[in-house]
Parts: C-alpha cells; structure tokens; sequence
C-alpha cells in the first residue's frame, strides 16, 4: 500500500466505491473535488489495482483548529489497518494543531479513543438534500 499527500495523477476513475451505504452519494468527480478543496488530504494507494482504496480528510485554519471530516476505507479492504495508518499520518499532519475535532457515531467512539481522542458533546445540521455535492 501506498500512501500519498498528493492527489498528483488522481483522477475520478480512481475513486469509485467510496461512500458506502450513502443514499445521495458524492459522484467520483464530486469526490475529487472535496478532495482537492480540504486543507490536508491522505491517501491509500493500491499500486496493483491503479485506486485509491482509503482516504482523510481535514478542514484546518493552519494555526489553531482543525476538523477531520472523512476518513474511509473501501469495503473489501477494511480490516487491513488502512484506516488506522490513514488516521496516524493525518495526525502527524496535524501535530501542531491545539484541536483537532471530528464527529462520528457513538459506535465508532471507541475506534478513535484508540488514537487518544476523548468523547465530547457537538451540533450539526445535515441537509441531506445535498448529500451527493450537486
């Protein structure tokens, strides 16, 4: 596996499989496009299959905060460690950062608490409408 900062030779061909289970899915294109737009990006590459099989994501001002929104890993690649390498490295990224914020699922807590995260309380708003970027 290989894993990148650069989204140098990515191309939507690239990134189809992700947001599993998603209604409104972001199209690859769309995907890119996040990708291209968030502050710090990590990828897992699968040199033999030409894809991104795994990807993070993270929104920062560069200074003080930064908010992780996606980290996903394609189905039949989970259970590799591909998304704790993914979490790693964007954690390294981020090393000089006072907060580094995410939401997720309350059965996905304890997968995070593993990189020294704690619990806390948050808001969001989802417009589901807008699910799939357009």
């Amino acid at each position: 596996m290989l894993y990148k900062n650069s989204l140098e030779g990515i191309t939507p061909e690239m990134l189809v499989g992700f947001f599993d289970g998603w209604p409104t899915p972001p199209s690859p294109e769309t995907h890119l496009k996040l990708l291209k737009n968030s502050s710090k990006v990590v990828l897992a590459f699968d040199k033999e299959t030409d894809r991104v099989v795994g990807f993070i994501t993270a929104v920062s001002d560069g200074v003080l905060s930064a908010y992780i929104p996606f980290l996903e890993v394609l189905p039949e690649y989970k259970n590799r460690g591909i998304g704790k390498e993914l979490v790693h490295r964007m954690m390294a990224e981020l090393a000089e950062i006072y907060m580094i914020d995410l939401c997720c699922d309350d059965d996905l807590v304890p997968y995070y608490e593993k990189f020294g995260m704690i619990k806390a309380n948050g808001m969001l708003l989802r417009n589901y409408e807008k699910q799939s970027g357009i």
